[in-house]
């Protein structure tokens, strides 16, 4: 997979972020998703395509990840 130049993505933060700093943010390119930690905006970044997206937030909302 070809990695966008994210330099000027539009970075939003999820509506289920917490005020503690524990936030994800999401930026949108034509054809992939990436996401990064909102306190660490120079660092990593995750990049899905669009079905692994669903498919990673379709596993989230199903409990898929939970660690209890």
């Amino acid at each position: 997979m070809n990695i966008p130049d994210l330099s000027r993505a539009h970075w939003r933060k999820s509506s289920h972020s917490s005020g503690n700093g524990a936030c994800v943010e999401i930026a949108e390119t034509s054809d992939l998703i990436a996401v990064r930690d909102s306190k660490d905006p120079a660092g990593p970044k995750l990049v899905f395509t669009a079905p692994a997206w669903e498919a990673f937030t379709a596993g989230v909302r199903d409990g898929e990840f939970d660690l209890g």
